[in-house]
């Protein structure tokens, strides 16, 4: 397969984005600075120090804002405000000053489409009429208020009618107008009408509050969904133009990720990178799913069933991600990035279900030697696992198999009490800590250079050290079976092989027994060919 690299363009890209390496902190779980249970700005700030020794350089905090937590803050109150169980404006202030003097850039997670039914955006519309921020039936329609649009809620005011819910029935959807009107739906209002002009003006307004106060950018929660009824996302995209051209404008050095789930859309929209999600694009997130998801932990029963690549037993295909990665890189250009996830929030770990520690080694070298930014979901860097049969809490189950709290157990930092997350009581903690004695904590994995943390640390920066492995470079796959086997640039060769049982790969090439290696475990080269033993990862240059 020949080299792809990106062809030129005009858009703007941070200058620091090309060489991020993400880190998402999910701030309920991470630290508790004040023994209350749940995790704190002043929680991270004390951690900082753990973040630059490991070497990531921006994190993505999951919402902050004032909330009633019925999902977790992604029902938020008041956009300018922080919520207090997380401290205050000052507490965010002095970490992201903190971070940032430790070369650490800190985005916030801006929930664009729908607001908490408590802001009081709505509890003044669910009383006037004629307010429309959010996307109301008259009440007049055939039926009237006994019969509601499907996904429409009763209005909880004086306001007539109902109100379209994004998912819970406490979040309201603010109203980004639709593609298609229609005069017998008035509630379908354009995308120019009054409503979506006034909310524009309000992201942009949230945005500009924020990245004056020096964060970094945002990460856009369920940023495809703001125009409703829209076929092919036409008018969702130019919303997204729209904006990225006034950041252009005014915020040059920021950065909009999407939750979007389809760089090949989202990044010329406006995006600088987005998400392979778990979810998203024509065929639903295959590409990251046919990576990781092993088929327990968050399981959607509309998955249809397949083997992962990262599988022990050595039965998946790399192809679907490939083919996926080269048509999005290609539909960017140099525009943006693809970013891939080890995981996140609403998504299981990579250490899930049958998932063995000694299954993430190969896992990480691919992830941080792979042309995209990487991001890595706080606590992946120890192996932390998926907890299951947690109780739904803030709103985590979304399906009879598909609880999100697993994913969002308090980070383990040592053997002291609660793991080190918190000095509370441990029935008070935000959620249990993984009740495995032998759970895996920072300060163990720091002590011992042979860790998966040690071996996070040494990948992460021998990405920054080697240009050829960043995130511009151009990639020439070799072999998309087992192992796993591309050239990165011209001299860098890297082998993974996510299977247990050793393969050899006939690959004839002088330079192999020349080839000096930066990284590896259980590959050696000769100059036919390559063998890798079960779970092993190789970085060579050539």
């Amino acid at each position: 397969m020949p080299p792809t690299s990106p062809s030129p363009h005009p858009h703007h890209v941070p200058s620091w984005l090309a060489d991020a390496v993400l880190y998402q902190i999910y701030p309920q779980s991470y630290a508790d600075s004040n023994g209350d249970g749940i995790g704190d700005f002043d929680g991270i700030t004390e951690r900082l120090e753990y973040l630059e020794w490991l070497g990531v350089n921006t994190v993505w905090l999951n919402p902050c804002f004032a909330s009633p937590f019925r999902d977790a803050g992604y029902d938020v109150s008041n956009y300018l405000a922080v919520a207090p169980r997380y401290g205050t404006d000052d507490d965010l202030a002095e970490l992201v000053d903190n971070a940032a003097r430790r070369g650490i850039r800190v985005m916030l997670d801006l929930v664009a489409g729908h607001t908490s039914d408590q802001h009081p955006w709505f509890t003044a519309a669910a009383n006037d009429p004629d307010d429309h921020r959010y996307i109301w039936t008259t009440g007049e329609e055939p039926g009237g208020d006994a019969v509601l649009p499907d996904r429409f809620v009763r209005s909880p005011g004086s306001r007539p009618g109902g109100y379209l819910k994004n998912f819970f029935d406490s979040q309201p959807a603010l109203n980004f107008g639709y593609a298609r009107p229609h005069p017998e739906e008035p509630w379908r209002q354009s995308v120019d009408a009054e409503g979506p002009r006034a909310n524009r003006k309000a992201l942009r307004d949230i945005m500009n509050h924020w990245l004056c106060l020096g964060l970094a950018g945002f990460r856009v929660d369920m940023a495809h969904s703001l125009v409703k009824d829209d076929p092919g996302l036409k008018e969702t995209r130019r919303l997204w133009t729209e904006l990225r051209g006034w950041l252009d404008r005014t915020h040059r050095q920021a950065a909009l990720l999407a939750e979007w789930g389809d760089p090949e859309q989202s990044v010329p929209a406006g995006f600088h990178s987005d998400f392979f999600l778990q979810f998203g694009g024509t065929d639903d997130g295959l590409p990251m799913r046919s990576l990781w998801s092993n088929g327990h932990g968050t399981v959607n029963e509309n998955w249809p069933p397949f083997t992962t690549y990262f599988d022990a037993e050595g039965r998946g295909s790399f192809d679907e991600f490939l083919a996926a990665w080269q048509s999005a890189t290609t539909a960017i250009g140099d525009r943006g990035f693809v970013s891939l996830p080890t995981s996140n929030h609403d998504f299981s770990r990579l250490a899930c279900g049958p998932r063995t520690a000694e299954q993430l080694p190969p896992a990480f070298a691919f992830l941080l030697t792979w042309p995209a930014l990487p991001a890595i979901y706080f606590g992946e860097e120890i192996g932390m696992r998926y907890i299951p049969d947690l109780p739904d809490h803030e709103g985590s189950v979304l399906g009879p198999h598909y609880n999100r709290a697993g994913s969002r157990t308090p980070m383990q930092w040592d053997d002291t009490a609660n793991a080190g997350f918190s000095t509370a009581p441990a029935d008070r903690l935000y959620l249990p800590i993984d009740p495995d004695p032998a759970r895996p904590t920072v300060a163990a994995q720091r002590a011992d250079e042979g860790s998966l943390l040690h071996l996070v640390r040494r990948l992460i920066a021998l990405r920054k050290a080697t240009p050829e492995l960043g995130s511009r470079s151009p990639v020439e796959v070799l072999h998309t079976g087992y192992p796993l086997t591309y050239l990165r640039g011209d001299r860098h060769l890297v082998v993974i092989n996510p299977r247990r049982d050793p393969v050899t790969l006939d690959l004839p090439h002088p330079a192999l027994t020349t080839a000096r290696p930066l990284d590896h475990s259980g590959v050696t080269l000769t100059t036919q060919s390559i063998r890798a033993d079960g779970f092993s990862h190789g970085i060579f240059e050539l």
